[in-house]
Formats: C-alpha cells, structure tokens, sequence
C-alpha cells in the first residue's frame, strides 16, 4: 500500500518524543515501512528523514528550550502558520499517488478539506472532542467521506455523540524493547512524562512522601510556571528529578521502580506510559481518569477516582505487591504495538478495497 501519513505539526516526529503522540506516529511509520508499504509522513522540518517526510511546516521557529515553535507564545502566529500547512497539503495530497490517507493531525482542515480528495481517509481520534475538531467532524459526517477510529474505548464513548460508533484500536507499545525486571532493585517510586498540569506531578510527588517512598521524576519541563510553582516547592532529598532520558535510560528506571505513579489530571485519551510501564513488569499507581481504568486490570494496577495525595498513597502501597509477571502479560497480550498495526493494515485494506464502508458509520 502507499500510505500518506499527516503528523500533528506541534513538536517534530523525532526522538526524544516529546509525548505520546510523537511516539505513536514514529512507531507506526516505521512498522508499516518494515512491513513492505510505501509511507510518506507529512511533518515539520526536523522530524526523522527516516520516515520519508515530506515537509510541510519548517522548524526554524521551534524553540528546543521551550519546546514552543514561536518564543513569543502568540497562539495566533502558530495556529495561522498549521493552518497553512494542512491547507496546502490538503490542495495538493490527491496527486501524491497514495492508496489512503492516514490522519494523525488534530487539526480541523484536513477534516473540513476531506471532501475535496478521492482517497480514502482514515482518521485516528487521539483526543477527547475538542471544540475545533467537534465541529469540522460534524459537518464532515454529513457526507461521510472519512472512517473514524478511537485509541480507547473510553475515547470511543465521548465522542460518539458526533461520530456515531467507531473502531478501538488501542495504542501500542514494541513489549520486545522494553526488558522485564522481575525484582526491582531501586527502592524507588517513579513518575515519567512532560512535566505539565494535564500530567499532576506534583500530586504524584505529595503521594509519594505521604507512602514513605523515595520518587524519581523523568521528563522535560514543559510548563516552566507549573514546575516552579507547584514542583519546585516539594523538592527534597526524596526527589530525584532525572531529567528527559533516552530510552535505555528510561527502561532502567522503570524497571526498577516499585510502582509506576500516573497522575492524569484531564480524561486522557490513551496513556502510553502505562503501557511502558507494565511492559517492564511494573504495577502502576494511578487516579482514575480517561483510559487508565480500561488499560489497567486488578492484576496490573490500583486506582483511586480521588486525586487526594492521601488515597494515592494507599495504591502505590497496594500496587507494589502485585505481581510483576502478570504486568508484563498484561502488556503483552494487549498492548503490543504489533497487534496495533496489524488492526491497522486491516482497515486501510477494507477503506482501499471497498470505499463504502466508510459510510458504515
């Protein structure tokens, strides 16, 4: 198949991933790449020539200290510049030769444009309905020229009030990559993302001293005001902020850590720190927003509907006494990022071989 792949344009599709999405969209290139098919990921300038982009933002203006593409924070300068990027792409995507379109923007205009193209378009919900995408999506179903899927079914549900009912394809991560550790060795709580409000850490940091455990902190700070008034403040000998890692690095703190804590502060979507997490045997400790309930099983990890530091405590004490192999299966068996693709394959196959079925919704 020849896939054209549209990428979210707010960081490059590059390691270090600034965050899940970034993940997501490198990883599916590269397997689908492996898997025989001709991609072409429309992206910003730096993300990986690997990939085969073609660019349709430049990164001149990203700022890799603030991760930010403008220093001056105008939203309207950002939001002005991807609306351009997707507009064009959008006049001119119908000629590239691709079999289907596969949308991982977040961004309306391909949705609004998707009436004037021929190929099919699958289109990937990796949010919860956001106002923009709410109503481009709304109009677009009038004519039902694009297939939607969600990453949860949680996702699924919030959006079926303007999607209808759409394919779960859960997000995935490569459980070959990441080791197993079946005895811990670090004495340690671990916290890992974009140090951000949406992600809670200083709750995670509150939990963590309220269960008498040390906590290691790994990401990049990407809200400097949050970090400063909320995280900063609680910094101790009992918290050891290590900073954005590689991967291997990561691997080894995760693995062991005692107990993963995951502080979702918004109904995210999917999560794929859980999956990392469990992929290296370690339970997770988290509240229960978004996905993290429809991920996680008993055997795997301890959730509280409460974001009190207090009843957080409790499940990082309550999680550290799973069983780390039942993690792991737990990963395996349903949060492979093979199993992923595969689900994929089978609906750009069904949207190239028979149009129609994008109308089945």
């Amino acid at each position: 198949m020849n896939i054209g792949i549209i990428a979210h344009l707010k960081h490059p599709i590059r390691k270090p991933y600034m965050g899940g999405l970034e993940a997501f969209t490198h990883d599916v290139c590269l397997r689908l790449k492996n898997r025989g098919h001709q991609i072409t990921l429309y992206a910003s300038e730096l993300s990986d020539p690997a990939l085969n982009v073609r660019v349709i933002m430049s990164d001149t203006d990203y700022d890799r200290e603030t991760f930010s593409r403008f220093r001056s924070h105008e939203l309207s300068e950002e939001f002005i510049s991807t609306h351009h990027a997707y507009l064009e792409l959008m006049q001119d995507i119908d000629g590239q030769g691709h079999d289907i379109i596969f949308n991982n923007s977040l961004n309306y205009v391909p949705i609004t444009m998707a009436s004037l193209i021929q190929t099919p378009m699958l289109t990937v919900l990796h949010t919860p309905p956001i106002f923009e995408l709410k109503r481009a999506i709304r109009h677009e179903k009038k004519r039902g020229q694009i297939r939607y899927v969600s990453v949860s079914k949680p996702n699924a549900e919030a959006w079926r009030p303007f999607v209808g009912d759409c394919e779960v394809v859960s997000n995935g991560v490569d459980t070959t990559r990441w080791t197993f550790v079946d005895q811990p060795t670090g004495g340690y709580v671990l916290w890992f993302g974009r140090i951000h409000p949406d992600k809670g850490t200083h709750l995670a940091i509150q939990a963590a001293k309220e269960a008498g455990r040390k906590i290691k902190i790994a990401g990049s700070i990407a809200d400097r005001s949050y970090f400063d008034i909320y995280v900063q403040p609680l910094l101790d000998d009992s918290v050891e902020l290590v900073g954005n890692c590689s991967h291997e690095q990561l691997n080894h703190y995760i693995g062991n850590a005692d107990v993963s804590v995951i502080t979702p502060c918004w109904d995210e979507p999917f999560g794929l720190v859980v999956a990392e997490s469990l992929a290296c045997g370690t339970p997770v400790a988290g509240i229960a927003r978004g996905a993290l309930p429809s991920i996680l099983c008993e055997k795997s990890g301890c959730l509280t509907s409460s974001s009190s530091p207090s009843e957080l405590a409790r499940c990082i004490n309550q999680a550290a006494l799973l069983n780390r192999a039942d993690c792991r299966q737990r990963a395996e068996s349903e949060l492979d990022v093979e199993r992923m693709v595969d689900a994929y394959e089978q609906l750009f196959a069904q949207l190239i071989s028979t149009p129609s079925l994008v109308y089945a919704n």
